[in-house]
């Protein structure tokens, strides 16, 4: 994932605000502190954008982001 495209999921969860808890990405994956949740995300992928162990956090991120747009 490239600098800009984490600064576009970055925005977009700026722009929509702080969501109701608890959200259930899946049946294992359930979040039930959307900021923590957040920074526990952006930070490591900010950090080392192309490292092979943030797939899983960018794959989260963007499922939490389907979830909100098809909420909205």
């Amino acid at each position: 994932m490239t600098i800009p495209e984490i600064q576009q999921l970055e925005d977009f969860f700026a722009q929509a605000g702080k969501q109701q808890v608890p959200i259930y990405l899946n049946e294992a994956t359930v979040i039930t502190d959307y900021e923590h949740f957040l920074e526990s995300h952006l930070t490591p992928l900010k950090a080392n954008p192309e490292a092979k162990v943030n797939i899983p956090i960018v794959h989260r991120l963007k499922m939490l982001k389907l979830l909100i747009e098809s909420n909205a």
